[in-house]
């Protein structure tokens, strides 16, 4: 019996079809990987291997090949040994999934898939999390120093009654938002002061927040501006609650140390284009 030489593994291109591409489109391949294949393997033994790279069951793998110098062809024929279309080391495997895109698995599609949380007190007890550098440098809420949320919280609203009490900020005002600078100027007329449970706490006082509503002496104070133009983010409501009216876009509501007081009349369609014609 002639002795048969092993055929030597010849390297070629793995390339996957775009999703949208219908078989014998020129489509724009994605390239996945180089490879070396065996040149006596048969078609359905190349789909195999190309299972694992692809995730494309065989049964509906269409191989198209493209070899330097030849027209493209299918790789038809389970049976038929690949080297019938003159492999050469860098030609190109194109894979086509005939699969319906409704039996295809959506890898990008996050919302079906179980997230893994964390148990807290799994957390609590692990050494180089940031919680336990916080411990370590005793930050935040572990400092011995550090105000309780609580204290925050009334801090907080104390502050706010001092701006409000200093600054004269009242109902009916005229004022500004400050960082305010020309021609960047927000201004408008004060509609409402007082809590807006709706807007989230920021701060220590999260952490009460989060254990239910907070009492009416460490509510955060607001001031809510209808402006002249259109520059706000709301109509006088938040959280399906309405605090006072305005148009679309005409409300806000800042902090009291953002506002200022003063004699700020109303922006007209005149001091709009003097203004323009000062700039030009």
């Amino acid at each position: 019996m002639a002795f048969q030489p092993t055929p030597t593994d010849i390297s070629v291109v793995i390339t996957a079809a775009s999703a949208s591409a219908a078989r014998g489109a020129d489509a724009e391949p994605r390239f996945l990987n180089e490879r070396r294949v065996t040149p006596t393997w048969t078609v359905n033994q190349l789909k195999g291997k190309l299972e694992t790279m692809t995730g494309v069951p065989p049964g509906f793998q269409s191989l198209r090949i493209k070899v330097p110098g030849r027209p493209v062809q299918w790789m038809e024929g389970e049976d038929r040994r690949i080297d019938e279309w003159g492999l050469v080391k860098g030609c190109e495997i194109e894979v086509h999934d005939s699969r319906p895109q409704s039996m295809r698995p959506n890898y990008t599609d996050l919302s079906s898939v179980e997230k893994y949380e964390l148990p807290s007190e799994t957390y609590e007890s692990l050494p180089n999390s940031v919680l336990a550098w916080k411990k370590n440098q005793k930050l935040g809420r572990f400092d011995p120093n550090a105000l309780s949320p609580e204290e925050a919280l009334r801090k907080q609203v104390e502050k706010d009654q001092s701006e409000i009490s200093t600054k004269g900020i009242a109902v009916d005002a005229r004022a500004i938002i400050l960082p305010s600078s020309p021609p960047h100027i927000r201004r408008g007329t004060v509609r409402f002061v007082g809590p807006v449970p709706a807007i989230p706490v920021t701060g220590p006082g999260r952490e009460l927040e989060r254990e239910g509503e907070l009492p009416a002496d460490l509510q955060p104070i607001w001031v809510g501006i209808e402006l002249d133009e259109p520059t706000g983010k709301n109509d006088g409501s938040v959280g399906g609650k309405r605090y006072f009216e305005c148009l679309d876009k005409r409300g806000a509501f800042v902090k009291p140390d953002k506002v200022q007081i003063g004699d700020f009349p109303p922006l007209d369609l005149d001091d709009e284009l003097d203004d323009l014609m000062e700039e030009i």
